[in-house]
C-alpha cells in the first residue's frame, strides 16, 4: 500500500481519529497541517479529481464564513467554490486522506478503514 497522506487541521476531532486509526493500523503516514502548509489550487483540484469529489462535495456548509459568504444560495461554479476554499481554509471539509491513486474525505472517521481492508 502506498503512503498515507492525511490533510488534516490538528483541532479537529475527525482529523484526530483518523490519525489515531492510521497509527492503530500501522500503516505509514504522513499528517499535513494544510493551515501551516496551505494546498495550492492546483493540488486540491488534483485531490478532488483523484476522490471523484466536487468542490461543493467537500464544502463545510457548517462555518461562519459559508454562511456569510452565502454559499447556500449562490450559483457559485466549482472554480469559484475552489478558490474560496484555498483563500478561507475552514470552508475546506476534512480530513482527506490521500493513498496511491485514491482520495476519500474521511467522514465519519471509521471510512479510513476501507483504504486497507480487504488489501
Amino acid at each position: 500500500m502506498s503512503p498515507i497522506i492525511i490533510y488534516q487541521k490538528p483541532t479537529c476531532s475527525t482529523c484526530r481519529q483518523v490519525i489515531k486509526l492510521v497509527q492503530e493500523s500501522g500503516h505509514a503516514y504522513t499528517a499535513v497541517n494544510y493551515y501551516e502548509t496551505p494546498l495550492s489550487k492546483t493540488k486540491l483540484k488534483a485531490l478532488l479529481k483523484k476522490g471523484g469529489l466536487t468542490a461543493r462535495d467537500v464544502l463545510r456548509a457548517k462555518e461562519e464564513k459559508y454562511k456569510t459568504l452565502g454559499l447556500a444560495k449562490t450559483d457559485k461554479s466549482e472554480e469559484e467554490l475552489i478558490e474560496l476554499m484555498i483563500t478561507y481554509p475552514d470552508l475546506l471539509q476534512r480530513p482527506l486522506v490521500e493513498t496511491g491513486q485514491t482520495v476519500i474525505l474521511a467522514r465519519p472517521a471509521e471510512t479510513v478503514k476501507q483504504l486497507w481492508e480487504g488489501s
